[in-house]
């Protein structure tokens, strides 16, 4: 399993989650984006939606009809009716469910900072767990770093 680690610096969770989901969904995979939040989950699919004309990302919410036909579903859980192989973590809370993903994509920023510190550190002990934090440069790039 990877797990990739990105401290939110400069773009807010949504307009980070799109970005991520564009990227996923151009190297042909599925994605389930999870927050406990329903006013975060309501800010990331406006996000997706907002992309701009035929740019869109198509999403749609678990629990709903067809959501098994998403290519990005919205979700409280690390549940993936769509068939996603990744994932991404918005509200920044590690759920043990995850290591069921062959990509993770755990979303912080300086408050949780601390708990991504410990989970990364109990990551860089399990060889099964491949592990890489990305910082966002002041272009809003995102860079894979130390």
């Amino acid at each position: 399993m990877r797990v990739d680690f990105y401290q939110l610096s400069r773009d807010p969770v949504d307009l980070t989650v799109a970005k991520l989901a564009r990227k996923a969904l151009q190297a042909g995979e599925r994605l389930v984006v999870v927050s406990s939040d329903s006013s975060q989950r309501e800010a990331v699919s406006r996000a997706l939606w907002e992309q701009g004309g035929s740019a869109f990302l198509a999403h749609g919410d678990a629990g709903e009809p067809h959501e098994a036909r998403q290519p990005i579903l919205l979700s409280d859980s690390c549940v993936a009716p769509n068939e996603a192989r990744m994932a991404i973590i918005a509200d920044g809370a590690w759920r043990e469910e995850a290591s069921g993903f062959a990509r993770v994509m755990l979303l912080f920023d300086p408050q949780g900072r601390d708990a991504a510190a410990q989970l990364w550190r109990r990551f860089a002990a399990d060889e099964a767990v491949d592990n890489r934090i990305f910082k966002q440069d002041a272009n809003g790039s995102w860079r894979e770093g130390a």
